[in-house]
Formats: structure tokens, C-alpha cells, sequence
């Protein structure tokens, strides 16, 4: 009888090509119109990005700049919008050759790494971004009035909203750890205090201000988000008692 589920799952090379080749293919063509959608509606996504730099002026400091940050804008998001497809896509391909327990996990997993990114990156425009430019902006204002590149300010958000959202994959990779046996919940808790260590010094880097509490408070989130981690750990190895 198992070996009948193995020849179920088996599948030609010539078999696997073909369905690799028509998953890229779909996974291309839904990027593609999504991509289309983002060029149309750029300008509207340009405002919704400007929203955290209140009482900015932007500027076009070279020819054609605001086209190629369109563009840019548009690839972004549209990669950002259609990964959850593609993702799929991979799991489909991959799935007939993993157990139904792999399966479970796998599916569990990249549902809540999607969760999570999507988390962070909210979490970044609501509330980091404008706390880190609103130091920006006061800074130095008296002095000189604040007109910026349109590009470098894209550049500078897309990195921070990129960086919170990969460090809201924390919980994930403790999860991987632990379900791997690589590390369990109690070596997590007993180096916790590195981690402290470590999340301070990544949080001043994304959060280039010299605010306190911005870094205090990005800090307390990558803790918040390990510790997290940790319980979920717990919980997982409570279950399977």
C-alpha cells in the first residue's frame, strides 16, 4: 500500500519540466498583469508613499528620475503583491514529493511567514517610518529647509519597510530551529540577552536616527517577536507529548 503512494507520486522528468515550466510561466504572467496595474495606478501609489513625509518638499533632481522611480515603484509592489501566488506555486510543485507531515508543516509555515512580512511591513509605514522621519525632518530645520530627492526617499523607506519586514521572519526561523533540532526553546531563553545585544545594534541601523526611543521601541518589537518564538517552540513540543 506505501508503495502505491510512491508511484503515485512519481512523476517522469520530462513530467516535471513541463510542470515547472508552466508554473514559471503563470507565475510570470500574474506579475506581469500585476505589474501593469502598478504602472497605471503609480501616481496614486506615489501619494500613499509620500504620506509619512509630511510637509516634505520633493524635487526631480535628475532628467527622467521620477519615471524610473515609477517604475521601480511599480516592480516593487508588484513583486510584493504577487509573491503569495508564486509561493504557491512552489509549494504545488514541491509538494508531491514531500510527506503529508512536510506538507503540513511546509504549508503552515509559508502561511505565516506571509502573515508575518505583511505584519512588519505595516508596522513599519504606521508607525516606524513616520516616528524616524519626523526626526528627520525637525532636525536641522531651522537651519535648512528640508527639500528632498524623490528617489533617495523611495530607496530609503523600500529598505526600512524590507528590513522590519524580514525581521518579523524571526518566530519562522526559531520555528525551523527547533523543528529541525538544531536549537530548542530552552538554549533560546539562556541566550536571549545576546539577542538583546544583537537587535540593539540591527535597530540603530534601520533606524538611523539617533532617537532612543525609536530604537527602544524596534528593539522591544525583535524581542517581543522571539520570545514569541520561543513559546510557540513550547508549544509545539508540549503537543507531541
Amino acid at each position: 500500500m506505501e508503495s502505491n503512494k510512491y508511484e503515485d507520486k512519481y512523476m517522469p522528468l520530462l513530467e516535471h519540466i513541463k510542470e515547472l515550466r508552466n508554473r514559471v510561466i503563470l507565475s510570470l504572467f500574474i506579475f506581469i498583469i500585476i505589474l501593469s496595474i502598478c504602472l497605471i495606478y503609480v501616481k496614486e501609489i506615489s501619494i500613499i508613499l509620500k504620506e509619512p513625509a509630511l510637509g516634505i518638499k520633493f524635487l526631480q533632481l535628475a532628467p527622467g528620475e521620477y519615471l524610473f522611480v515609477s517604475v521601480k515603484i511599480a516592480t516593487y509592489i508588484a513583486i510584493f503583491t504577487s509573491s503569495p501566488f508564486i509561493l504557491y506555486q512552489i509549494i504545488q510543485f514541491t509538494s508531491p514529493g514531500l510527506t503529508h507531515n512536510e506538507n503540513k508543516y511546509l504549508t503552515r509555515i509559508s502561511i505565516s511567514s506571509l502573515c508575518l512580512f505583511l505584519f512588519g511591513t505595516i508596522f513599519s509605514y504606521k508607525t516606524l517610518i513616520p516616528i524616524t522621519l519626523s526626526f528627520f525632518i525637525k532636525y536641522g530645520s531651522e537651519v535648512i529647509e528640508p527639500v528632498w530627492s524623490f528617489n533617495e526617499y523611495f530607496n530609503f523607506i523600500s529598505f526600512t519597510i524590507l528590513t522590519t519586514g524580514f525581521c518579523f521572519q524571526l518566530p519562522i526561523l526559531q520555528i525551523i530551529l527547533g523543528v529541525t533540532n538544531v536549537l530548542n526553546w530552552k538554549q533560546m531563553i539562556k541566550n536571549w540577552k545576546y539577542i538583546a545585544f544583537i537587535s540593539t545594534i540591527f535597530s540603530a541601523i534601520i533606524t538611523p536616527s539617533t532617537d532612543p526611543i525609536t530604537q527602544l521601541f524596534m528593539t522591544t518589537t525583535i524581542l517581543v517577536l522571539y520570545f514569541s518564538g520561543i513559546f510557540i517552540l513550547k508549544t509545539i513540543e508540549t503537543s507531541k507529548r
